[in-house]
């Protein structure tokens, strides 16, 4: 295995995904190089190749959080990597917690001049690092298990910044009482979230159509038409009852 074979897949398992450009960028070659390592190692499956990023195939451990961000993760990126057509250099967008969230904030690195308040964590530190973004960590007392903030300077925080886009996410959809999550505190902040912001994008992709054996009870604000839920799979029939008046992208 080459010197650059080594340093992409260290630099690949670091990130959980990462784009050729980005990756040029901190190996000071061309993307042309870039393209021609990684080929063999596509082809022996030690990474994976998913719409323009290059992604980790190690299963992350320990952290529920980690072992969250593990599954359905090419669908997760997928829908990540969507949210490019909708957030532009300079837009301002709050993000909450969830994992496909985590997903979205390492796409957005592509993105400059973005004006982000998140209560993760997670996304604050993958944003902050970019050249020109202006993030607020919303919160001072994170949760061990997903590095997540809801005390209340969090709220106030959020609160006070208004937003282009929200960014939310869901644990379940239910074809009767919609986009549904565990705790009453991802309903408060997605709330929040929601009230400070122009448009509201939900991501959440097609497992969270199907059955549950722990099956939350909490439902999410409602979405406005014209907000956006962002998919990897067509929706089944009997969820467009709940998508007719939202802009519906399905990520290819």
């Amino acid at each position: 295995m080459s010197k650059y074979e080594i340093q992409i897949r260290e630099i690949v398992n670091m990130q959980g995904s990462i784009t050729v450009l980005e990756l040029a960028r901190a190996l000071s070659v061309s993307d042309q190089t870039i393209r021609r390592v990684v080929r063999p190692l596509v082809e022996r499956g030690e990474i994976a190749k998913v719409h323009g990023a290059l992604v980790s195939n190690r299963s992350p451990i320990d952290p529920p959080f980690m072992s969250r961000m593990s599954q359905n993760k090419l669908a997760k990126i997928a829908i990540a990597r969507s949210l490019l057509d909708l957030i532009k250099d300079g837009d301002r967008i709050a993000i909450d917690t969830g994992s496909t969230s985590a997903f979205a904030a390492q796409a957005l690195r592509e993105r400059r001049y973005l004006t982000v308040v998140t209560n993760s964590a997670f996304v604050a530190s993958t944003l902050s690092m970019v050249p020109g973004n202006n993030v607020s960590m919303a919160g001072t007392q994170l949760r061990h298990h997903d590095g997540a903030s809801f005390d209340r300077s969090a709220f106030e925080i959020i609160e006070r910044i208004h937003v282009d886009y929200a960014l939310l996410s869901a644990s379940l959809v239910d074809e009767r009482k919609g986009f549904l999550v565990h705790e009453q505190c991802e309903v408060d902040m997605a709330t929040a979230m929601l009230e400070n912001s122009s448009k509201t994008i939900m991501a959440v992709d097609h497992s969270k159509f199907l059955p549950q054996n722990r099956k939350p009870s909490l439902k999410q604000p409602e979405l406005k038409p014209g907000d956006y839920l962002l998919t990897d799979k067509p929706i089944l029939r009997q969820f467009q009852h709940l998508t007719s008046s939202l802009d519906v992208v399905v990520a290819e």
